[in-house]
């Protein structure tokens, strides 16, 4: 026993040195100050001051009055433009602002011909600026009637809060430089059919723009449920599965090689799910396998619907009476979205989320690209990928392999490879586990993990 015992303990011994050799070079990670500089720097008073201006413009409505300077969605888009201008000449013009509009006409919710208008403020990276990172919240607002442009409609969750934390993450993140670009979008049309979200997404599209992730803010003001919960604590990821874009070939080679739960949106979620845990005080995220809740949609599925990596942050605890309602009183319940509904502190963490991952992503390296696996019928298991453009890329340091017991729902095991295209884990059998490959900063700022094949693929 005494002898087995001591041949544990060299195997143990030996294991360890072989880690500490294989990490000797790991770039810090984890412990980024300017990530915890910039989540400190998310400011409750000011998203309580966006959040209320915007309210005071009575409706928001996309079919509600556009030439007033007071009412309607005319003057808030206006006047978020001028908040994304005050915020570029606080950094030397360091944002390109504009609108972006689309007369729409002959919809469901919009028949007569309408100049659907969101407002885009472009931070443009140094040394990648055609990789994208989008964050976004919806102009427009409701009542109860889909319909009713003008009763009032202050939409102060609803989505107000995404607005002002859109507002609030760009007034943080331009004091800083990135490598890739942030876009800061105040989407319009989506009470009426997502169409803000589809007229941008196309001319992405149409532009070439790279865009590694679309982070949509959907009601993220909100702490007292419809089922009696009150909770500033947590807060919902949804994400969808397979791309809706993926050909026949696509499926076939996913039947036989996984991938159905490692969507780029799926690996995006994880990320910022991780990044919650090692940035965020007090804020567990939960991780939704669904493109958005039962029967209802956001401005990230038109990302998605061209394959786009996008997701949904939004509260966990849901009150129905404050959504979509006519401001009144009945059997002693209040409803409307007015702003006694919103916890301008919990809208300032999930602000917070939002900017942290941001800063992560435009700060890393792209993600690996064209990531292949081998190793059927072996008993280690070997991943490749291109490597990176090193003009846009300055900041790679090297690529680091990540796995995970199939059944797991976040990344378990990893292990830094160092600046190569190609790596073997010996012994650990690809039947056993799902596997990805992400890139590293100099600094330790990583890109979310990249699963083998078209699947898992973030794109160049």
């Amino acid at each position: 026993m005494k002898f087995s015992k001591r041949l544990a303990l060299l195997a143990l011994t030996a294991l360890s040195l072989s880690y500490s050799l294989a990490y000797a070079d790991t770039p810090k990670a984890g412990d980024q100050q300017a990530i915890h500089d910039i989540v400190a720097d998310i400011s409750a008073q000011r998203i309580e001051q966006d959040i209320t201006t915007l309210v005071n413009f009575g409706t928001r409505h996309t079919l509600s009055e556009t030439e007033s300077d007071s009412r309607g969605i005319g003057a808030a888009r206006r006047w978020i433009k001028q908040e994304f201008e005050k915020i570029s000449a606080q950094c030397g013009g360091c944002l390109k602002v504009y609108f972006q509009s689309q007369v729409i006409s002959g919809e469901k919710r919009i028949p007569n011909p309408t100049d659907v208008v969101s407002v885009i403020a472009v931070q443009r990276g140094t040394t990648d600026p055609d990789r994208y990172v989008i964050m976004s919240g919806d102009i427009d607002s409701r009542v109860s009637d889909v319909m009713d442009a003008t009763s009032d409609a202050p939409g102060a969750n609803d989505n107000a809060s995404g607005v002002a934390g859109t507002l609030e993450a760009a007034r943080v993140l331009t004091q800083h430089k990135f490598n890739g670009s942030i876009v800061y979008a105040a989407l319009a049309g989506e009470e009426q059919g997502l169409f803000g979200g589809k007229i941008m997404a196309a001319q992405a599209k149409d532009d070439g723009w790279r865009i590694k992730a679309v982070l949509n803010n959907d009601m993220i003001g909100n702490i007292e449920g419809i089922n009696g919960v009150i909770n500033n604590t947590t807060a919902r990821i949804f994400a969808e599965g397979t791309r809706v874009t993926e050909s026949e070939q696509e499926a076939r080679m996913r039947r036989f090689t996984g991938g159905e739960v490692d969507s780029p949106s799926r690996n995006l979620a994880r990320y910022i799910d991780r990044i919650a845990d090692e940035f965020i005080p007090n804020l567990d995220t939960m991780v939704i396998y669904r493109l958005d809740r039962y029967g209802r949609g956001g401005h990230h599925r038109p990302f998605n619907d061209l394959g786009y990596p996008g997701i949904r942050i939004m509260e966990t605890n849901e009150n129905y009476n404050r959504q979509h309602q006519d401001l009144r009183t009945e059997n002693g319940i209040k409803y409307g979205d007015t702003l006694d509904g919103v916890n301008f502190e919990y809208a300032a963490k999930l602000t917070s989320l939002n900017a942290a991952t941001l800063a992560s992503m435009a700060w890393a390296p792209n993600p690996p690209v064209n990531v292949d696996i081998k190793g059927a019928v072996q008993p280690s298991t070997t991943l490749s990928w291109d490597a990176l453009d090193s003009e846009q890329n300055p900041q790679l340091a090297g690529y680091k392999v990540y796995w995970r017991h199939t059944d797991a729902p976040q990344w378990e095991f990893s292990r830094y490879v160092g600046n190569v295209t190609e790596a073997t884990l010996e012994n650990i059998v690809i039947d056993n586990y799902f596997f990805g490959v992400a890139s590293v900063s100099k600094d330790g700022y990583e890109s979310p993990v990249v699963y083998p094949g078209p699947a898992g693929s973030f794109g160049e």
